[in-house]
């Protein structure tokens, strides 16, 4: 052997180190556009997954210090994000007249925000390696951290990846166990199991495992019994629902979706009074049509539809339309729910108005306040509520936050109560709020939202899907209106009975039947998987970093045979191997 050689291969460090960074690099990718595809929320592609996350896993495995792990985080929350949220780019570019390439660069910014859970994932399984846990072990921790992450640090959408298996109407309804945490923690796992499987098949050297137990058979197993599990629960729980005698009549609901938005572009082009007109003549008309086709027993407009005060008149064309929403509900004999605002003490809120009429010919009507603001366009913290900040910043909210919602009730033409439990908008991302108002009784989930701002790719859809597991957790049909889509009743299995898609204008009808008791797991314990799964992880990964190491932690895969033949050639009083002169 040439005495040049370790020269030639030192040299080679470079080239390998970059051939491993582009392998890690194009991993991660593949990962991305898996989920990319998952995030379309159908068949086929909700399958990915289930394996959307082993190319990652794959790097994670490989990386040989915690700097790299941490890199393989953040370049894995910054490719998540794009490919799954790159409408959220469009839509901050849109409401704040941001340069796209700024919105980009903010979007990119915020992806600690967005999607925390990559990061602490990354580093617990690091230490999980570290300390030679096993396969399960290693699995269980990382899921625990996943899950109870998200918990632990609110994300903004309130998303997850157990949403995508809303797909599947059977593995879907798990959700009134463990909601989507649940079905998250179940994907991470099945992931891990398929990465297993795989890697059990190219290891070398391993010693093989005990009959009758092929190379990966146990993970196999694991990967089996969840889907299996999953399967024969939605296909027990769906006979269980058909067969629930716990439900009441139905109630036929319209809906209006009349694709409107950009009210204050409207106000600046056609003056206040014709655009509030034109609104109002639009939902006139289309709740109209709704009456023709059936006799309806609740009407539903969406969020911040009527672009004032409703019973506050602010002026005397305000009071002239106030009287108007009234004389409708009036003629058409049933109760009315829509979006507007309301104002007490100079505070001004996103609310719900539930207005029906009286045997005495006059209207009563009681308000909801939207009680989730999203963060800076609905609602600015104190200490960023600065006169210079709403100067560089003029599209920040002026709203505050309300109560938690309980239950309104709606007195019916037939003379039934309907109990309902009222959701605005980003309401909608929390289950508690739901859950707490299923417990107190509430038959019905309304939800009225305005998605405008982000119906540019996926962003009404997910929306859409987040909603539905509201009504999957509690066992409650839903009534969703929205300004430009996706409308949609929602029944208890969580399938869509009707919808209005997206920049749609149309009037929806559908039955709905009102249900109460129907107890689900998260009905008992609410939100309960999250905080669960932070407890139990935290509790292992101590454990693991307190108890003394139980043989060797595994070498880093990040070494090609090369290099690691190098580094034993290299060790003091060794030759390598090589052949001195003479």
């Amino acid at each position: 052997m040439s005495a040049r050689s370790p020269q030639r291969r030192r040299d080679a460090r470079p080239a390998a180190r970059r051939g491993r960074t582009l392998l890690a690099a194009g991993a991660v990718a593949a990962s991305a556009l898996a989920f990319t595809l998952y995030a379309r929320v159908e068949w086929p592609w909700f399958v990915l997954g289930w394996i959307a996350l082993v190319p990652w896993l794959a790097v994670l495995d490989r990386c040989p210090a915690l700097t790299h792990t941490l890199a393989a985080g953040v370049f894995m929350s910054v490719a998540f994000v794009l490919g799954v949220f790159g409408w959220f780019v469009t839509a901050i570019a849109n409401y704040t007249g941001a340069p796209w390439p700024l919105a980009l660069l903010v979007a990119v910014l915020l992806t600690p925000v967005l999607q925390p859970q990559f990061l602490t994932f990354a580093v617990a399984r690091y230490l999980a390696r570290r300390r030679a846990a096993g396969f399960g072990l290693r699995a269980l921790v990382g899921a625990c951290v996943y899950v109870g992450s998200e918990w632990a640090l609110p994300k903004l959408f309130g998303d997850t990846i157990g949403h995508g298996l809303y797909a599947s109407a059977l593995m879907r309804q798990a959700a009134d166990v463990a909601g989507a945490p649940g079905l998250t923690f179940v994907l991470i796992i099945a992931n891990e199991c398929v990465l297993e499987i795989v890697s059990s098949r190219t290891r070398e050297n391993e010693i093989p495992p005990c009959p009758p137990f092929p190379k990966g058979g146990i993970a196999a197993l694991c990967l089996a019994a969840l889907v299996f599990a999953l399967l024969v629960y939605g296909e027990v729980r769906l006979e269980q629902l058909r067969g629930d005698d716990t439900v009441a009549r139905p109630v036929t609901a319209g809906i209006v979706q009349a694709d409107i938005s950009n009210y204050g572009r409207l106000a600046a082009d056609m003056g206040t009074f014709d655009a509030v007109r034109m609104i109002l003549d639009t939902h006139f008309d289309l709740s109209t049509q709704a009456l023709e086709r059936a006799r309806l027993d609740l009407l539903v407009w969406p969020e911040t539809v009527y672009p004032t005060t409703f019973g506050t008149p602010k002026s005397a064309d305000g009071a002239a339309f106030d009287r108007e929403i009234a004389r409708f509900v009036n003629e058409a004999r049933l109760p009315l729910v829509f979006g507007a605002y309301d104002v007490d003490a100079g505070r001004e809120y996103n609310a719900a108005v539930f207005l029906e009429p009286a045997s005495n010919g006059h209207l009563s009507f009681e308000t909801y306040r939207k009680a989730s603001l999203f963060p800076l366009t609905e609602r600015v913290p104190g200490w960023l509520d600065l006169g210079v900040t709403r100067r560089w910043l003029p599209w920040l909210g002026t709203w505050q936050p309300g109560e938690r919602p309980g239950i309104m009730s709606l007195t019916l033409e037939d003379g039934r109560t309907l109990r309902v439990v009222p959701l605005i908008c980003y309401d909608a991302v929390d289950p508690s709020l739901a859950i707490a108002a299923a417990r107190e009784g509430a038959e019905l989930i309304l939800t009225l939202s305005n998605d405008s701002w982000f119906a540019a790719g996926g962003g009404p859809w997910l929306h859409l899907v987040v909603s539905a597991f509201r009504s999957l957790e509690t066992r409650r049909a839903q009534v969703r209106a929205t300004n430009t889509g996706i409308s949609a009743v929602i029944d208890p299995t969580g399938a869509l009975v009707t919808t209005a898609g997206v920049h749609e204008r149309a009037s929806l009808v559908a039955q709905v039947v009102p249900r109460h008791g129907a107890g689900t797991l998260m009905l008992m314990l609410g939100d309960w998987f999250g905080p669960v799964a932070f407890a139990t992880g935290a509790a292992l990964l101590g454990w693991l970093i307190v108890t003394p190491r139980r043989g060797r932690a595994p070498a880093p895969d990040s070494l090609p045979a090369t290099e690691r033949s190098e580094t034993h050639a290299q060790q003091p009083g060794d030759d390598g191997g090589q052949s001195h002169p003479g």
